[in-house]
């Protein structure tokens, strides 16, 4: 298939410069795809598609007519990042995860980047995501989030930006080792000709991490995986990441506080458990602690973590520095703990909590995407230009009600990749989720998780609303110059 007919259009191509004229590191991969025989990029589409399915790679969508399990949508064309783009991710997220695990520990001890001034003390008090029962907790290395995903936007003028921070159970990577494993085996030539970085070893690195964190005393620790069960929406991904470290996936039913241990079921008697990866809210996790309703977590969990007894990644009251008017301030937490400049800059954001920026947004809702505080997968947003009259209307009450809840920001040029639509390439929105480790050291998976707006036209990447994915090629430092295939 050929690219002639591909228009780039006016926004940023990740593929293409211009009409016909690939990017560095980009040609190999466009002369393979415009070598292939009539009819041939499609079959290994539809081989894609089928491999998903019988592995069963799915995700949960709640609240669909059509039933809430879909087989993870997948394009077969990669985005690709070359290797001085990936050098400034790297840079700017290990930058970024610094400082907001510091600002994390000082918002639950001192508190001193509120006494100066830096952020208002109501932002943090009024965030639904920091627990006071979380005051004073000392999690091991001084580290509260240990697994993050960051999403980072290009915009027109090629500039990266990160738009949003998830720290409390960042989702997704078990679709990238996953793309990475299909799409191998459909461009072997061309993967190993351009030298794209590795992603699997991603499983190996977060069973050290996470055993990086056991008590001290303890000389091999069990590590399990928290699930809140099999119809929670990211299901796939906890027993696929149980099953490649090699760890026990668990239901709160299987934990039980013994002795002065969390300790888990087992046909042999109980077995003590070291280290939780948590992939439940912190809300659910002790119902002696937190929501006493809970049917997902441990009772007496909370009091075993403060004893440093057990260990669990992420910390509870992370979620802290998920917060979207948190988010407005990250530029100041990075120059207030680290003395530097931010490299990754934030998205521009209004706060609809202070008066004057709230004016400004309810006066420009037909140019402002708005975001509520606290949701995810593309739900509680709007986007202006793409609303109707009734809908921002409907909007513009919803921020007045409960300001504090709201950001608003400009609507970006989002870039585009070309996916493949029939029998021809059309350009589509989409994002990057890098995945982050942090233990002893930082580590950035190279590449993350390409989400794509299927639907022509749409800003919205997110799977529960019509997204879908592509693999993510990284290439090494003189990759870009490859020839031949």
């Amino acid at each position: 298939m050929r690219f002639d007919a591909y228009d780039p259009g006016e926004f940023y191509d990740e593929l293409f410069a211009a009409r016909g004229q690939p990017r560095p590191g980009a040609e190999l991969l466009i002369q393979r795809l415009a070598s292939l025989s009539e009819g041939e990029l499609q079959r290994r589409q539809q081989a894609a598609e089928r491999a998903f399915l019988n592995k069963g790679i799915t995700f949960n969508v709640y609240g669909s007519e059509e039933g809430i399990e879909k087989v993870w949508p997948f394009d077969i064309i990669p985005r690709i990042v070359g290797a001085a783009d990936w050098q400034l991710i790297e840079r700017g997220l290990e930058q970024r995860l610094r400082a907001l695990n510091l600002f994390i520990g000082d918002i639950y001890h001192q508190r001193a980047i509120v006494r100066e001034g830096i952020i208002p003390g109501q932002v943090i008090d009024s965030a639904k995501g920091y627990l006071k029962a979380c005051a004073g907790l000392k999690p091991p290395h001084g580290l509260w989030c240990h697994i993050a995903g960051i999403d980072l936007v290009r915009d027109g003028d090629g500039q990266f930006y990160v738009l949003e921070d998830n720290l409390r159970c960042p989702s997704g990577v078990s679709y990238v080792l996953e793309n990475r494993r299909i799409l191998k085996r459909m461009f072997p030539q061309v993967f190993e000709a351009l030298q794209v970085r590795p992603v699997d070893d991603y499983p190996g690195r977060l069973l050290a991490t996470l055993q990086s964190l056991a008590p001290g005393y303890v000389a091999d620790p069990t590590v399990v995986l928290l699930t809140p069960g099999i119809y929670n929406s990211a299901y796939f991904e906890h027993s696929f990441l149980a099953q490649q470290m090699g760890i026990e996936l668990v239901e709160g039913s299987d934990l039980v506080v013994v002795d002065g241990a969390v300790c888990m079921r087992t046909t042999r008697g109980f077995e003590r458990v070291d280290v939780i990866y948590r992939r439940i809210d912190d809300d659910f996790l002790d119902p002696l602690a937190f929501r006493p309703d809970s049917m997902l977590g441990v009772a007496g969990l909370m009091e075993l973590y403060q004893a440093g007894r057990v260990a669990i990644a992420n910390a509870p009251g992370t979620g802290i520095a998920d917060d979207k008017v948190v988010y407005a301030y990250v530029p100041k937490i990075i120059k207030y703990y680290l003395g530097e400049e931010i490299l990754l800059p934030n998205v521009p954001t209004y706060g609809c909590w202070d008066d004057q920026e709230r004016a400004y947004v309810l006066d420009h809702l037909d140019q402002l995407v708005v975001k509520a505080a606290n949701e995810s997968g593309g739900y509680g947003m709007l986007i202006g230009p793409h609303a109707t009259a009734e809908e921002r209307r409907e909007f513009a009450g919803r921020i007045q009600a409960d300001p504090r809840n709201y950001i608003a920001q400009p609507t970006l040029a989002l870039s585009r990749v070309p996916v493949l639509v029939e029998d021809h390439f059309e350009g589509r929105h989409v994002d990057l989720r890098p995945f982050v480790l942090c233990g002893e050291e930082i580590y950035i998976v190279p590449g993350g998780l390409t989400r794509v707006a299927l639907k022509r036209g749409s800003l919205v990447v997110n799977s529960s609303q019509g997204g879908g994915s592509k693999d993510t090629w990284v290439l090494h430092a003189g990759a870009d110059q490859a020839q031949g295939a």
